[in-house]
């Protein structure tokens, strides 16, 4: 009966040796000894077939048993250390909730956004609702119905981007004009028109490829230019506070006529002269006018009925003159230094 006197000695050592276990990984060692692929109970049990044909029934029943036995105490005693190393995980590396928690670095609104939804909010407030059109237009929208046609001389004043001989990147956002009509004529509209447009142009301090602008159209009966001055001035107002001045001056567009130049006095420079203003101490804001009679008869208006007015303004200049920023390019070169300082502002 050797067989089961060498099981009943590897049964004290190997519990003797699970009761000093103290740590996961000692208990992980002990696994391997005991019950590993090359531990001491699977190796005698590996040599039973060698056995007398008189021991191996019993060696067998007693060699499983003992396997059992110590899988049981083997995962009695690793429930109790996981128990025991949490705890003390636990007391080491307690959380101190009174310390002040850490700042989230949460994003900020980009100046020129600010600046957007300053403007947006002053003309919801005086009844303009907001209508979004396309940034991807055809020549008949961005030229042709805006009283633009094909060759003539004014398309000059618009270097633009074409896609194909009758697609464009919008050069300014008056398309949406057109449209507006046409989805509410006979009714009379007071909108502004937000968004993105792209002109092959030189960059500098005062123009970029690519910029945002706010367009405004107001169509009804008895609409006067008197009206639209009245709006560009509470505007200018509201948005730049009542030290500033405005101005209007004659200008030149094909969708408006009479046509009108807007400028205020330089915030950046006061008037002294500076290279956004040219040396003049007044800066463009908007190019506006009365809408042209072929533009409301394009757009389903009958201008004998019906007039209006039309305004056009870059959120860029608005941004430069609230903030005295003299050079476009900081809006899109995304410098940190230059964008946090906008944080909280708008």
């Amino acid at each position: 009966m050797a067989a089961l006197e060498t099981i009943e000695c590897l049964q004290r050592e190997a519990l003797a040796d699970l009761d000093s276990v103290g740590t996961s990984a000692e208990l992980e060692d002990w696994q391997h000894k005991y019950l590993g692929r090359s531990g001491r109970l699977t190796l005698f049990m590996r040599g039973i077939g060698a056995l007398g044909a008189e021991e191996r029934p019993a060696a067998g029943r007693r060699a499983n048993e003992l396997r059992r036995l110590l899988e049981v105490r083997y995962d009695e005693r690793e429930e109790r250390l996981n128990q025991s190393e949490l705890a003390s995980a636990l007391e080491r590396e307690a959380l101190d909730v009174t310390l002040p928690g850490r700042r989230p670095n949460v994003g900020r609104l980009h100046p020129l956004t600010q600046t957007r939804r300053r403007i947006t909010s002053i003309f919801a407030e005086m009844g303009f609702q907001v209508y979004n059109s396309r940034e991807v237009e055809s020549d008949l929208f961005n030229f042709e119905l805006l009283n633009i046609p094909r060759h003539h001389p004014a398309r000059d004043m618009w270097d633009t981007f074409y896609l194909s001989d009758s697609v464009v990147l919008r050069t300014h956002t008056s398309p949406g004009q057109i449209h507006v009509m046409r989805e509410r004529c006979p009714e009379p509209i007071r909108v502004i028109l937000p968004g993105k447009c792209y002109r092959y142009e030189q960059v500098s301090v005062r123009h970029d490829f690519q910029f945002q602008q706010v367009e405004g159209l107001a169509v009804g009966r008895g609409i006067t230019l008197a009206d639209l001055k009245g709006v560009l001035q509470a505007f200018t107002k509201r948005l730049y506070g009542e030290g500033r001045e405005m101005r209007l001056r004659g200008g030149y567009f094909p969708f408006t006529e009479p046509s009108v130049e807007v400028d205020l006095d330089c915030a950046i420079c006061e008037g002294d002269g500076c290279r956004v203003c040219k040396q003049s101490g007044w800066v463009e804001i908007a190019g506006a006018g009365m809408v042209h009679p072929a533009v409301l008869r394009n757009g389903g208006y009958d201008p004998a009925q019906y007039s209006g007015f039309a305004f056009g303004m870059a959120v860029e200049r608005q941004a430069m003159l609230l903030h005295a920023i003299d050079d476009i390019r900081h809006f899109y070169a995304n410098d940190l230094r230059f964008l946090r300082q906008f944080h909280g502002s708008g």
